[in-house]
């Protein structure tokens, strides 16, 4: 086979900084938005992002197309595409997967390009490219075929062309949501070099490649399962018929002693006195999901674990039971940490509002980047709240919560925005207060806030995660996009995102 020219396009291109550039930095970063759109597999099992809709934008060596062009031909088919002027080549329909535990992708690409000169001396052809990254390692294999001296094909599949080196690739955005990492700097493999005959040699530069990826669903939208069925409600107590009042002999006598009253003390206007109270939540599983694969969660000032969930107890609470109004304010925070992924978020001053079947959760977050006071984070909805008075307790159990739009934008990154939307499902709320001197709250009675799922069908996520997922999605919800590193993608998005990525002040 005649030599080529040697020399190849510069391979350093200067790429644009971001905001979240030092948070993404591939390996270590790779997670920062992945609850967004990766959502739990079974249990036990690391959570999972499928990816659609992939591209890879490669020309394998500049030099080496402008010498075929010269003396031959380049011909593109079966879904690849190649840019005007001897360009790069597009290949196209890109499906895999983004593993949240290990940062490990996977993803096969259309498409394939073939290159002939000298009458068919030269006869090589690219087929089933494939991507796959781990760590800030990562590598381009193809199906290779050849031509043998009768001309008989000569097929080697999957070989490994091109090693990647993601240890400085920043992701950016595409359209769609999607996921870019531009000019990854590659270099041919020993196996690459012997597929051309020799013609170079194994650490030789080749093009940079680009990567884009998708997540390929939103796991946090909650199902038709996920509503709340009419019987999940408490039932309102039976009113006392006319036999249960009481009669002339039920009178006390003079000798009985008093009896403690059994009505609430009415406050003004009709309201109840709260005496204690408290609220269970847990935000959103599919986010705790993610956060506990590779972090933890902690509360503190007032607020403690309550197994999967926290409980936060009562600063001060305005609660009338008949006009269906409630105006309470909580202790109490919760940090949620991942530290490989440089995610630390705290929700903290937890304040719940309602009047009639409709309500709003208000809280203030906190990330590195700062705090943000009273958002008004979820939309409640106590169309079903029973707000009757049972033995001294008034309690709205699974009370359902859904992001506002400045929920969903806490969990926004500067690149990729948030991975979850107004109307996305989050846990739902368990409100307990006593209403009744002397009585307490009895343990555990906020446990029936009951988390809501964000396994998408397949298993895979997110987002979470948020998650959140996810991809969080995290799940995840996770809507915006996802962020794609670590193994050379991570997923963003919603998603998560990430969930809430760490911003680091540009």
């Amino acid at each position: 086979m005649p030599a080529t020219p040697s020399s190849s396009v510069p391979l350093r291109r200067r790429r644009r900084r971001s905001a979240l550039a030092a948070a993404v930095a591939t390996a270590a970063s790779l997670g920062a938005a992945v609850p967004a759109f990766a959502a739990p597999g079974p249990e036990g099992a690391p959570p999972k992002l499928e990816l659609k809709d992939g591209t890879l934008d490669w020309g394998f060596r500049e030099s080496f197309r402008k010498y075929i062009a010269a003396a031959g031909r380049i011909t593109v088919a079966d879904g690849a595409k190649q840019a005007a002027a001897n360009g790069v080549f597009t290949f196209t329909g890109g499906t895999g997967a983004y593993d949240t535990a290990t940062h490990g992708t996977n993803n096969a690409f259309k498409g394939s390009v073939r290159f002939e000169a000298h009458g068919g001396v030269l006869d090589i052809k690219l087929s089933d490219l494939k991507v796959a990254t781990t760590g800030t390692k990562g590598a381009i294999t193809a199906d290779i075929t050849t031509k043998d001296q009768s001309g008989k094909d000569l097929l080697k599949n999957d070989v490994a062309l091109a090693d990647l080196d993601l240890s400085k690739v920043r992701p950016g955005s595409g359209a769609g949501g999607a996921m870019v990492f531009k000019d990854i700097p590659a270099a041919l493999t020993k196996a690459g070099a012997a597929a051309f005959n020799g013609q170079y040699k194994e650490g030789d530069p080749l093009d940079p490649a680009t990567l884009t990826v998708t997540p390929a669903a939103d796991p946090d939208k909650p199902g038709p399962s996920q509503k709340p069925k009419p019987s999940d409600s408490p039932k309102p107590s039976n009113p006392p018929k006319p036999s249960d009042k009481p009669k002339p002999s039920d009178k006390p006598k003079p000798s009985d002693k008093p009896v403690p009253p059994t009505a609430p003390t009415p406050g003004p206007a009709g309201q109840s006195k709260v005496s204690d109270g408290r609220l269970t939540w847990g935000l959103k599983e599919s986010f705790r999901r993610y956060v506990n694969s590779g972090g933890g969660t902690g509360a503190a000032g007032g607020a403690k674990k309550n197994g999967d969930l926290f409980d936060f107890s009562l600063g001060r609470a305005d609660l009338d039971a008949q006009a269906r109004t409630l105006d309470a304010a909580f202790k109490g925070s919760i940090n949620f940490s991942y530290p490989a992924h440089q995610l630390d978020m705290t929700f903290s001053d937890l304040k719940v509002k309602a009047d009639g079947s409709r309500g709003t959760l208000v809280l203030d977050v906190t990330t590195p980047k700062g705090t943000k006071d009273d958002i008004a984070f979820a939309t409640l909805d106590l169309s079903r709240a029973d707000y009757t008075d049972k033995s001294g307790v008034v309690r709205l159990a699974a009370v359902p919560a859904a992001f506002t739009a400045e929920g969903a934008a806490a969990f926004a990154n500067d690149t990729t925005g948030s991975m979850y939307r107004a109307g996305d499902a989050i846990d739902p709320l368990d409100l307990a207060f006593t209403v009744r001197d002397g009585v307490t709250l009895p343990q555990g009675s906020g446990s029936g806030a009951v988390p809501v799922s964000d396994t998408t069908p397949s298993g895979t996520v997110g987002s979470s995660v948020g998650g959140t997922g996810a991809l969080a999605a995290t799940g995840a919800g996770v809507p915006a996009g996802a962020l794609l590193g670590a193994a050379g993608l991570a997923a963003a998005a919603g998603g998560a995102m990430l969930y809430a990525a760490r911003r680091r002040k540009a």
